[in-house]
């Protein structure tokens, strides 16, 4: 098994876009190593378009000229990772993180470059052209670089075969494959076809895929070929965006178990956006950041900090240093919404899981714009006897006979563990 528990790390997109530079990965590689690590954040994956020499922010150029090699595959444009030159690829970059002590992943897009199809490049083992096994009525809505692979021509598995023996030469940990994971039916067969490649290319990685909403009844699939499956488009630091989630979490927690997680998307946390401003910071509140967090640790969701890690501040850092919090992440087992009720003008939210190493926890979440106090009966969580909690984001412990007051700012939220 490739993950048992729900990955961590930090992804270059909410900083960056398309525009991560080699510099920006390596200083915050080094910062989470020297800060995060222990805690059990490793990995540091380079998002959109790294092959693309001139990209400058969120947006894309369309049908940009972009890196690649004989056989179609895309390589890291040299002026923005000066150690791929003389193709060596990512590998000095991979070999980098890995001295590091932490494990290096990067973004790619479902199909083959159109360049490569429009310059009719050989697809590397065989006598077939990239034009050969494109599907090239399969186009990304938002993206220009890619056609779509065609599973049913000869060709078309070699060439995904030929692009993860590529990362497994550089020393790729973790793939996140764009413009698929609800691409589905009608591109069903490709992101299989894609998973087999990637499974039998001799190196593990993690598969991530890539963007939302995914598909509920398409769950035992994405279980079955994924280790993790976005359930949103585009998360970002607005408050409708992380209220939503709730639903999107009950509906989805069924299917979070070892090995395979559902993905609420990266923590737009600390300093954002750096390629418009580098003033620009998230836009949510401090309880926000809290609720964010606890949600998605009891629901079992990986972890993937969008921010520019150099720029944290303390309560940033106190977000994921918090080891009590992790522990809930990583522990945490059936994970379900208890109820949603309306009190004193409130929308309370109360989230319970077992735990692994015994015990059991639960979080509470005020919705509404106001502070509120919810008193939670220990047989809401099916709790005969009195227990011992500890809240989680403070280190308080109590002794409950009966119920849990809990008092909650707006947009806030609390985490126990109960024993």
């Amino acid at each position: 098994m490739i993950v048992k528990t729900p990955p961590m790390g930090w992804n270059s997109w909410d900083c960056y876009g398309a525009s991560v530079t080699e510099e920006t990965v390596r200083k915050n590689a080094e910062f989470m190593s020297a800060n995060l690590k222990k805690y059990g954040w490793e990995y540091i994956v380079v998002d959109i378009q790294w092959y693309e020499p001139n990209a400058k922010s969120h947006e894309y150029r369309p049908f940009a000229d972009l890196c690649m090699d004989e056989y179609g595959r895309l390589l890291p444009a040299e002026n923005r990772f000066p150690s791929s030159a003389g193709g060596k690829g990512f590998a000095p970059l991979a070999e980098y993180i890995h001295s590091l002590g932490l494990k290096f992943g990067i973004h790619i897009m479902r199909g083959i470059p159109r360049q490569a199809v429009h310059g009719d490049c050989k697809v590397k083992g065989t006598d077939k052209t990239a034009r050969d096994i494109a599907k090239t009525a399969s186009i990304c809505a938002w993206n220009t670089d890619m056609y779509g692979v065609n599973p049913s021509k000869d060709g078309a598995r070699a060439y995904y075969d030929s692009i993860f023996e590529l990362y497994a030469s550089w020393g790729v940990d973790f793939i996140k494959c764009d413009d698929i994971c609800r691409e589905l039916p009608h591109e069903e067969q490709e992101l299989v076809m894609l998973s087999e490649a990637l499974r039998g290319c001799g190196r593990e990685m993690v598969l991530s895929l890539s963007p939302g909403p995914a598909l509920l009844e398409k769950a035992e699939l994405y279980k079955r070929v994924a280790n993790m499956w976005r359930i949103t488009d585009d998360f970002w630091d607005k408050w409708e965006l992380l209220y939503a989630m709730f639903e999107r979490a009950e509906k989805w927690s069924i299917h979070a178990g070892a090995g395979h997680f559902p993905d609420a998307d990266m923590l737009p946390i600390g300093p954002i956006l750096q390629d418009y401003d580098k003033s620009n910071r998230t836009k949510f509140t401090e309880n926000e950041q809290i609720t964010m967090l606890t949600l998605w640790s009891i629901f079992r969701s990986p972890l993937m900090i969008g921010g520019e890690m150099t720029g944290f501040d303390e309560f940033t850092m106190s977000l994921l240093t918090n080891e009590r919090i992790i522990a809930m992440h990583r522990s945490a087992r059936h994970s379900h919404q208890v109820w949603r009720r309306t009190l004193g003008g409130n929308e309370f939210i109360l989230w319970a899981a077992q735990c692994a190493d015994g015990g059991q926890y639960t979080a509470v979440f005020n919705a509404g714009e106001t502070i509120g106090t919810v008193e939670i009966s220990l047989s809401d969580l099916e709790l005969e006897q009195p227990v011992t909690v500890e809240e989680l984001w403070s280190g308080k412990t109590e002794q409950l006979a009966e119920k849990l007051i809990v008092q909650i700012s707006p947009h806030g939220a609390k985490a126990y563990k109960l024993i």
